[in-house]
């Protein structure tokens, strides 16, 4: 466990003061609660506070590299790539899913490769990182993991269209591995003036409203109501 630990320190880059806030950023409740003398709490408070710190270091990164996006725009590119799905991916490129300690169910249930503890334990160890170094160390960390998703982004012709993609196509990805249906879209309204209409669209499965969403355009409509529907079922 030592040698992983300090695999993990090195590909943070970053020598922690304090080693204990590391180990404690990989401890799942369910381990807490089956091994009280051996762990002193969980790490969701380090998740809650990674949380924090992860959302206003990509704020900066963003507004860093795309001076012409408006705020409604960045915080969508925000959710495109801080969610569970890009933080498990960042989360199995740290090596956290062999760290993790987890109780005998969740082991059992193979929970060292579920993509929400994964994420969650990104979350937690970015809240180590910045308790032991402060705001520099932890955006050291965000730039070095996230960054490369970034510039995956700003490399695209246009990062707002494969953002819209992604958010419907995911969509249908949960839909259909779930349940086996193909969600539907439907414009429920429009208001404005011809020149600045706002268009409003809902998203469906089997008659079923899962989320509604608007947008200047009937494709941003859409596009908004999927990220909804896709936070919704819990996959953001």
């Amino acid at each position: 466990m030592a040698t992983s630990l300090q695999k993990l320190t090195d590909a943070l880059e970053h020598r922690f003061r304090d080693p204990s806030l590391l180990r404690q950023a990989l401890v799942h409740r369910s381990y807490a609660h089956e091994n009280p003398e051996k762990a002193a709490g969980d790490n969701e408070r380090l998740e809650f506070l990674g949380d924090a710190v992860l959302s206003v270091t990509m704020a900066h990164l963003l507004v860093e590299r795309f001076p012409d996006l408006n705020e409604g725009d960045l915080s969508r590119l925000r959710a495109s790539l801080v969610n569970e799905r890009r933080l498990a991916q960042v989360g199995r490129a740290m090596g956290l899913g062999r760290l993790l300690l987890l109780g005998k169910g969740e082991e059992q249930s193979g929970g060292r490769d579920k993509p929400s503890l994964i994420a969650d334990a990104v979350e937690a160890v970015l809240g180590a990182v910045y308790l032991d170094g402060g705001l520099e160390a932890a955006f050291r960390v965000v730039r070095k993991f996230l960054g490369p998703l970034l510039e995956e982004e700003a490399e695209a012709a246009d990062p707002l269209r494969t953002l819209d993609k992604d958010f419907k196509t995911r969509l249908q990805e949960i839909t259909q591995a779930r349940f086996r249906r193909t969600p539907a879209y439907a414009v429920e309204g429009e208001d404005g003036p011809d020149h600045d209409k706002t268009f409003h669209v809902a998203v469906t499965l089997d008659d079923e409203i899962l989320a509604r969403g608007s947008g200047k355009s009937k494709k941003a409509a859409e596009q908004d109501a999927a990220r909804k529907a896709v936070e919704r079922l819990g996959e953001s």
